[in-house]
């Protein structure tokens, strides 16, 4: 019996891609399709053939779970297009449960590399600022929660950092995860808001809007002139998650390599606000810079400490 999400057999680098994960420039990544369509299910899912140095690889399996309101047509129809089933409202964590993992701070590896960078008290802002909570899933486990702009909390993105290093712990596995997986309910239904959303409400400062989380904290204490938000990724800049930034002053910061592709989402998303796309990175970064896919925080790093 045939699968009905198969990698995409190789047929030359049309059918290659680059990593969301690694982001090397030379195309290691293949995108799952739905074999009644041809479809690519998402372009997040896939497998990097770099196992060893990236390791990504995000089945089908875990794109309907982390997105049940998104689902494949079974019918015969034009290749290429989906359904989007409306099945209700989005769901969302109970507080008593968020509330619980606003401590434990000493074994959270994310809070020990801010401590580093920034000192205690202006760490502890930061944690306040942000809702971020510690999760014992992996044991140094950090939670960057989604809420948005109605204080709902849409769910906690699970992820493990080095303490030292600040980067993601992606050997023997990428440590990622969501609060509503591990919470066992199949009818959850997640649809994601930005990350910092909670802050919009009242704000007078510009918005500016980057790829990661850790990217919008440490740039939020650099620059507070900015109210930081995070897309959670490259493609997860999209009108649903945009729509509460209606009449605001936005700016993107797209990592590298991602200014052609936001430029394209800010015209599409033109109705809501307008989108400045800041191409201060491209501007100032060396080849290998580029290759690596740095982001503004790597830059904001290398600047004296707070």
């Amino acid at each position: 019996m045939q699968h009905p999400f198969i990698l995409q057999p190789y047929n030359g680098m049309a059918t290659r891609f680059r990593c969301p994960s690694c982001n090397k420039s030379v195309k290691t990544f293949s995108k799952y399709i739905d074999t009644s369509t041809g479809a690519h299910v998402n372009d997040m899912v896939g497998r990097c053939s770099r196992e060893i140095n990236c390791g990504y690889h995000y089945t089908p399996k875990q794109y309907f779970q982390d997105n049940s309101h998104f689902l494949p047509i079974n019918n015969p129809v034009k290749q290429n297009q989906f359904i989007k089933a409306i099945s209700g409202p989005p769901s969302y964590i109970n507080p008593v449960q968020f509330q619980q993992t606003l401590k434990n701070y000493n074994d959270n590896n994310f809070v020990e590399y801010l401590i580093k960078l920034f000192g205690t008290s202006a760490t502890q802002q930061l944690l306040q600022k942000y809702c971020i909570g510690t999760s014992r899933h992996w044991h140094g486990a950090t939670i960057f929660w989604q809420i948005d702009n109605f204080k709902k909390i849409r769910s906690g993105k699970i992820m493990l950092y080095n303490p030292v290093s600040g980067k993601r712990v992606k050997k023997p596995y990428n440590h990622i995860t969501w609060v509503h997986k591990l919470l066992n309910n199949p009818h959850y239904v997640l649809k994601q808001c930005l990350f910092g959303l909670h802050l919009l409400n009242g704000n007078t400062k510009p918005v500016a809007v980057v790829e990661s989380e850790k990217t919008a904290i440490i740039a939020s204490a650099y620059l507070p002139e900015f109210l930081w938000l995070a897309t959670g990724s490259l493609n997860n800049l999209n009108k649903e998650s945009c729509k509460p930034l209606t009449g605001c002053n936005v700016t993107l910061f797209p990592d590298l390599n991602g200014f052609g592709k936001w430029s394209l989402k800010a015209d599409e998303l033109s109705s809501i606000t307008k989108f400045k796309v800041s191409n201060f990175l491209e501007s100032i970064a060396t080849s290998q810079e580029i290759e690596e896919g740095l982001d503004i925080a790597d830059y904001l790093l290398q600047l004296p400490q707070l």
